[in-house]
């Protein structure tokens, strides 16, 4: 859902409380109100943090809903389900007042978005090329709706994709051998 204000600023972005808990994403100057997470989603990103973490990735590079200056018409926010930083990236945010990696920082290694229902496009085709421009070198998309996992690889400044569906065991260029499928993502276990 857009906030009814006008075109704002990054800096008037960072500034904004609303004196809620609701999470916010900066969409070429607009305020978009994101969604309540489903139990599904959750499950599916705290799995995700399990198996990552079970693969020798350190806790300080997980981190879940860190937001993401992007570039776009105008400087966007997101804020990924998942984030594995490099620890070039964990060094640029270590004393921050805010969980968000500025475009002058080292971009995430790896961002996740599990689609919510309504939100295929924004995941599928604005945030892919966002993530692109920004120069993340792998991007998932896990949609619980179609019961797949789409893994993108930035190559050359575009993502080449290969989606996963079932048994079928997921493929990572930055995470070798997983040893996971897409149905164990899906049910979140």
């Amino acid at each position: 859902m857009t906030i009814a204000v006008s075109k704002m600023t990054f800096d008037e972005f960072l500034s904004y409380d609303d004196e809620t808990d609701s999470w916010y994403e900066l969409e070429n100057g607009e305020l978009i109100a994101m969604p309540a997470e489903s139990e599904i989603n959750r499950r599916i990103a705290m799995f995700l943090v399990a198996t990552f973490l079970k693969l020798g990735i350190s806790f300080n590079r997980l981190s879940m809903k860190t937001e993401v200056a992007v570039s776009s018409t105008r400087i966007s926010v997101r804020v990924p389900d998942l984030v594995v930083f490099s620890e070039e990236g964990v060094a640029a945010l270590e004393g921050a007042s805010r969980s968000l990696v500025l475009l002058d920082m080292p971009p995430p290694l790896l961002v996740v978005e599990v689609v919510s229902p309504g939100q295929e496009s924004r995941d599928y085709r604005y945030k892919r090329s966002e993530y692109a421009a920004r120069g993340i070198a792998e991007y998932w998309i896990v949609d619980p709706i179609q019961q797949k996992v789409t893994v993108l690889e930035w190559v050359e400044g575009f993502y080449e994709e290969k989606a996963y569906t079932g048994d079928e065991p997921i493929a990572s260029p930055l995470l070798g051998n997983l040893d996971l499928t897409t149905a164990q993502v899906l049910q979140g276990k």
